[in-house]
């Protein structure tokens, strides 16, 4: 069979994790829309067992690539440097609702310098929210780089996703499977959770509040054989923004725990307790041993 490891690549908020979870057929990346929503290398994993070859991909999803102004962001382009190092191929995400801009340019030329062209499929996703004509310039913008292959998609609606498999799979080389069939992501459950409590903070806070919060899973228990416990600290680096996530009266905090405890239901299929705790951690995203502590 064919199995290998394929780096997804581009700027902040350009729908890396939204295609990489619509190619997998199921959410294993947290998804919004603020850029640097991904921190974490998170592995999706596609394996196809029917056709005429059956083949593994698997996807590593990787934090936007961007001018790093902390610690912390200096770190997450060191994760997508080290990624690009590891994949046999690659695909590169450019947004179709914008022009190709210094930051494209930026991975385009770090993806060159692999030596390896021909392994890069270029995605122009976001193909439902702008005319065909739009999306012919951006393919246009973008065919100097003479990469292996372009494929407009909508990671959203899906379209445009099968082409993207057809083009990866050829570029994969031969080896045994990776990971078992049925597998879609090695995440650790204490990522998937912190992950989660997370995305669903990005979809309330405003301003540099989701920027300044970490999240971390403290304990994960089963006191009975339907139910978990579990415990998450969720760090900011303010006072103030302390009681912006806290909410008036706990509101965002409750609507925070209802939402996620619901998604983790369905996904440990068992019924969880979920304690939500905030607390302070001075400026962390500029110190790599605070950054280390609170696990990125």
């Amino acid at each position: 069979m064919r199995t290998g490891f394929v780096a997804v690549v581009g700027r902040p908020n350009v729908g890396k994790s939204t295609l990489i979870n619509g190619l997998v057929g199921r959410k294993v990346s947290i998804t919004s829309r603020r850029p640097q929503t991904t921190r974490l290398p998170t592995r999706g994993i596609l394996t196809i067992e029917d056709g005429d070859e059956p083949a593994q991909i698997v996807l590593l999803d990787t934090p936007g690539l961007h001018r790093p102004r902390t610690a912390l962001g200096e770190r997450l382009n060191s994760v997508v440097y080290r990624t690009l190092n590891e994949a046999d191929c690659f695909l590169f995400v450019l947004d179709a609702t914008g022009r190709v801009g210094p930051g494209d340019r930026r991975i385009a030329e770090h993806l060159l310098d692999t030596g390896r062209p021909e392994m890069v499929v270029l995605i122009v996703n976001k193909i439902d929210l702008v005319r065909k004509g739009r999306v012919a310039e951006r393919l246009v913008e973008a065919s100097h780089w003479d990469f292996g292959a372009y494929v407009p998609v909508s990671a959203l609606t899906g379209d445009g996703l099968e082409r993207v498999v057809g083009e990866l799979v050829p570029r994969l080389p031969e080896g045994p499977a990776h990971y078992p069939p049925g597998t879609a992501t090695d995440q650790p459950d204490e990522v998937l959770v912190a992950e989660t409590v997370r995305e669903k903070l990005l979809a309330l806070l405003r301003e540099e509040v989701p920027h300044s919060v970490a999240v971390r899973t403290e304990s994960i228990e089963a006191p009975k054989s339907d139910l978990l416990r579990i415990s998450v600290s969720v760090y900011v680096e303010r006072p103030s923004q302390k009681g912006i996530v806290i909410g008036a009266g706990g509101s965002v905090l409750r609507q925070v725990g209802t939402e996620a405890r619901r998604e983790l239901v369905r996904h440990f299929s068992r019924r969880v307790f979920l304690d939500l705790r905030v607390k302070v951690e001075k400026d962390w995203q500029r110190y790599p041993d605070r950054i280390r502590r609170l696990g990125l």
